[in-house]
């Protein structure tokens, strides 16, 4: 049997749209704050995120999230009023200048900003919070945009305080499904989530392995998954346990070949929405493994 097996059948709708993911996509970043751990500051300006929307679409992201707050761990946080200020107008500006096919997906746990960038243009709620947030899931019931509920337990100030589990794959597992009770419980239609396991956010080095090495066992959510483990600090601890010289531990962007194959890990394993910083090399990856799951060699 090939490892490379086709990607599990599911759909997602909004508004008019429908997005096949039996077929992989890529969600290309997009951080217009001024402190995000990679790119914070680079993108922050309306027309330098348009430019860089317009570069990842021509290298093949088919869906773009952009995010108004960092989230890494002790994070600052961040008002209303200064994220509805950075993501409003970028939304609107994407829109207006890439066209209606380019899906849009808002990284935020504000139910405020939800309602702003979706008036704006938005597709898609990508909660790291999984809408824990006040009147947050009533909202996405009444939009009824599909949501991207990710695993997470306390807040980016504590979560590292809270790495600690039996069993990685059967809590994560078993915490998300507690989530998606909840919410479909509100009235979020289970047709319209997508899960996300949480990579770097409270996990340490060796959940995040175990995690990678079993993600398969998530499929048992009958769910499509997104997956975005993109220059965080497990790849630079994968490096530097193994030997791997990089130019400098705090340069992210030595971390994008072994976040490509752990992309590639997860798409083998049922994630059909790879998030990344860099898209055309995960393109060329992808490019790779249509190609083997297309065809069953011998």
């Amino acid at each position: 049997m090939s490892l490379f097996q086709p990607l599990p059948s599911y759909k997602i709708s909004s508004r008019d749209k429908t997005l096949d993911l039996s077929q992989p996509h890529i969600m290309g970043i997009l951080n217009v704050t001024p402190d995000s751990f990679s790119d914070g500051g680079q993108f922050n300006a309306v027309d330098k995120a348009v430019a860089h929307c317009q570069q990842m679409i021509e290298e093949g992201a088919t869906i773009i999230d952009i995010g108004g707050e960092s989230t890494r761990p002790n994070a600052d946080a961040v008002g209303t009023s200064e994220e509805l200020q950075r993501v409003a107008p970028v939304v609107r500006a994407i829109r207006r200048h890439c066209g209606e096919d380019i899906w849009l997906s808002i990284d935020t746990s504000n139910p405020e900003v939800m309602k702003a960038a979706f008036d704006a243009g938005a597709d898609i709620w990508n909660d790291v919070r999984a809408l824990k947030r006040e009147g947050a899931a009533v909202l996405a019931a009444e939009l009824d945009i599909p949501v991207m509920l990710m695993h997470m337990r306390g807040e980016p100030t504590t979560m590292n305080n809270l790495a600690q589990y039996d069993d990685i794959i059967s809590d994560v597992r078993a915490e998300l499904l507690s989530r998606i009770d909840e919410v479909t419980g509100i009235g979020v239609k289970r047709e319209k989530i997508i899960i996300d396991p949480g990579f770097g956010f409270a996990k340490d080095y060796e959940h995040h392995c175990a995690l990678l090495s079993q993600l398969i066992r998530l499929q048992a959510l009958d769910l499509p998954m997104m997956f975005g483990i993109s220059r965080k600090r497990f790849l630079a601890e994968v490096l530097s346990k193994n030997g791997v010289e990089v130019v400098a531990t705090t340069n992210t962007v030595d971390r994008d070949v072994v976040g490509t194959a752990a992309g590639i890990f997860a798409l083998q394993q049922g994630a059909g929405i790879i998030r990344t910083h860099n898209v055309a090399m995960m393109q060329q990856a992808v490019a790779l493994w249509r190609q083997l799951s297309a065809h069953n060699y011998p």
